[in-house]
């Protein structure tokens, strides 16, 4: 242990007796005396000091387990399913049932009718042969008949569809019915096609779509007639 003067701070050498620097007297402290415990009669002596353990943490939670949210999943995925098969046999019993309330008939023609429950029906062909009465207009002179044509009678109304064709130009079909219809009638004319309607009072309307391509039809000029009749008052 160094031992250092008390007047001048110098560092005295182990064993010297004065200090080098300015010859004081050292003066060396006397250890304090070791403490000796006492006994005192009639008092027990404490209990030796335990060591106190140092803090361990808890384990970490395990995991909550995901079996709950796979369970909701599959409960959900099982309502829909259910779902699923009630809507398609609902639908498949709603076909069922207008399968069975329409009923067809083919003739010897290729004439396909159909009777709805309503006390209506639907017809169409290949090939149909409408008057002029049934079209409500004028058969172009010279043109033939060919498939698309149809009639369905309701309840509420007729509507009556015929097709033609003929070798004439569109334009000239376009001036044949534009002056069967008169002044009253809609014209829409464009390059290939055009549309003549008439409005013949407020139950019955006419409307002849014509129109002529090239690659259409062996390049001759289709004529589309159809006759709209309202029965309801």
């Amino acid at each position: 242990m160094a031992v250092f003067c008390s007047k001048c701070g110098a560092e005295v050498a182990a064993g010297a007796q004065f200090c080098a620097a300015c010859g004081t007297p050292v003066v060396v402290a006397a250890a304090p005396p070791a403490f000796t415990p006492v006994s005192v009669p009639g008092q027990t002596a404490p209990p030796p000091q335990q060591a106190v353990p140092a803090y361990i943490p808890p384990p970490p939670a395990p995991p909550k387990s995901n079996n709950s949210a796979l369970k909701i999943i599959l409960i959900v995925v099982a309502i829909f399913v259910g779902l699923g098969i009630l809507g398609a046999g609902a639908f498949s019993f709603v076909v069922w049932r207008v399968a069975h309330s329409f009923h067809a008939a083919t003739a010897s023609n290729g004439t396909v009718t159909i009777n709805t429950p309503g006390g209506g029906s639907f017809s169409t062909s290949g090939v149909k042969n409408f008057t002029a009465d049934d079209l409500g207009a004028d058969i172009y002179p010279g043109a033939q008949s060919t498939s698309g044509g149809m009639r369905m009678d309701m309840p509420g109304g007729s509507v009556v569809t015929g097709v033609f064709l003929t070798s004439d130009s569109k334009d000239a079909v376009v001036t044949f019915y534009k002056s069967k219809f008169g002044a009253d009638a809609s014209v829409f004319d464009s390059a290939d096609s055009a549309v003549i309607s008439l409005k013949k009072g407020e139950k019955e309307s006419v409307m002849v779509t014509v129109s002529s391509r090239q690659n259409e039809n062996d390049g001759k000029t289709k004529i589309a007639i159809v006759h709209t009749t309202n029965k309801s008052s």
